[in-house]
């Protein structure tokens, strides 16, 4: 299972400091089943996991296995949540070295529209050049700047390289029941398609199409990630003492009122590195708001160790550490002896490359601690689909009791649309004529 230990919080925030928000936390779980939040006609997630039926997951399963039987490569086109989840829990569950060890019985999975990169999408479409492809479109509205660009790239050279008979069994969209470009789009063409509800934001959609349908093309059992998600759910409904969702948006809490405003979540196993980005804009854009919330920022250790570790240890004591832990690694690797002896490591010849870094874990934590850093250890048993799926519900739930505790609505993101105002304008956007008009005089003076 999952295990919260905040003991070494202590030092920093007492223990009954944070026991007497139980009583906050469970009027923000009350106001999260009764919808009585801000946000409300957003909260389909909070019971996601226990609503997906065998059914649901074969239907997701059965267009995962067209796409893996036809396609060599399958692009997955969306920004924000609409891939940080799917990309998050394929990371963590591949082969590090997957594009060398390629079996040829998983395509490719590549990411595109998340970003405007005209480097990244020349050498994407090159690299997709003679090669059979799919395409896994996910926008709710078909509108974004940066999926719609890749979306038009990806669909005109697929019908290119394939057909359009071809291409429309390999283009799948994930979108809005009725409304929107990518919905017209994909009735016109015929793709399979799947609905992203309207009552499940992107930054919580990794247990909807949106991240499964990925994770299971990419080869990965989509069952136990939704098991361990239903599991987590039961369990962070549970009274304070037995929830570590409560109890961790609860410390968090009891840390920000202290000055603790940056969280640093920290990992010791690589593959987590996508993890942390997904954690990052859940968490970011789920509680900035009304100038309050706490700044989520990210390492990975122990290499980071050697570049963010001094601020850490000794910058300004603003922050606090939040540390994913794995219990056993799915490898079994010797520190070899050498005869010669020259780095002096042989003390650790003979013990698992995992113990030595589990020393480091802890280790670290100790001087973190002693260096004046409150620390949050989240341990899961292993890295597998299913202790990810206990993971993913886990930070959910957390970041809704948390945003309530804030006060702020956790479920809409109104600093983002000021960039896309001020893009629209300067690309002179039907619509935006007295927007550009502005913008070009405060730029010109």
């Amino acid at each position: 299972m999952l295990k919260l230990d905040i003991s070494k919080v202590a030092p920093f925030v007492s223990t009954e400091t944070i026991n007497a928000y139980a009583e906050g936390v469970a009027a923000a779980l009350q106001s999260l089943e009764d919808g009585t939040c801000p946000g409300n006609d957003f909260l389909g997630w909070l019971h996601l996991p226990s609503s997906i039926t065998p059914e649901f997951l074969a239907e997701v399963k059965a267009v995962a296995a067209t796409l893996r039987q036809e396609c060599e490569a399958v692009v997955v086109a969306g920004i924000g949540g609409s891939y940080l989840g799917a990309k998050a829990v394929i990371e963590a569950l591949s082969n590090s070295f997957q594009w060398l060890v390629n079996d040829g019985k998983s395509p490719v999975i590549l990411f595109a529209g998340n970003n405007i990169g005209e480097d990244y999408l020349s050498e994407l479409t090159t690299y997709l050049k003679g090669k059979k492809f799919g395409v896994i479109n996910i926008s709710k509205s078909g509108t974004t700047t940066e999926t719609a660009l890749a979306f038009r790239l990806l669909k005109k050279q697929c019908e290119e390289q394939m057909g359009k008979d071809a291409a429309r069994r390999v283009i799948v969209a994930i979108t809005d029941a009725k409304r929107g470009a990518a919905r017209t789009c994909a009735d016109k063409e015929g793709y399979k398609s799947f609905v992203i509800p309207d009552n499940v934001g992107g930054r919580f959609s990794v247990l909807t199409p949106v991240g499964l349908l990925p994770i299971a093309v990419a080869g990965f059992d989509i069952d136990q990630l939704v098991k361990g998600a239903q599991d987590m759910e039961k369990l962070a409904a549970a009274p304070f003492a037995e929830n570590p969702a409560a109890q961790y948006a609860a410390t968090r809490y009891a840390l920000y009122t202290a000055g603790k405003k940056i969280e640093i979540l920290a990992n010791y196993q690589p593959k987590l590195h996508f993890i942390a980005e997904w954690w990052k804009q859940l968490y970011g854009e789920s509680e900035g708001k009304d100038q309050k919330g706490i700044f989520p920022a990210s390492v990975d250790l122990t290499t980071d160790l050697h570049s963010m570790g001094q601020w850490i240890q000794d910058g300004e004591r603003t922050i606090f550490e939040t540390v994913i832990s794995v219990e056993n690694s799915e490898h079994e690797l010797l520190f070899p002896s050498d005869e010669e002896n020259l780095d002096g490591l042989n003390f650790l010849a003979g013990k698992r490359v995992d113990e030595v870094n589990k020393m480091a874990e802890l280790g670290t934590q100790l001087a973190h601690v002693d260096g004046g850093v409150p620390n949050i250890r989240i341990a899961i048993e292993r890295l597998d689909a299913y202790h990810l799926g206990l993971l993913i519900y886990f930070f959910e739930k957390a970041c809704g009791i948390h945003c309530q505790l804030l006060g702020v609505n956790a479920f809409n993101q109104p600093g983002v649309e000021a960039y896309k105002k001020n893009m629209f304008a300067l690309l002179g956007k039907p619509g935006y004529e007295n927007e550009t008009e502005a913008i070009r005089k405060r730029i010109n003076g």
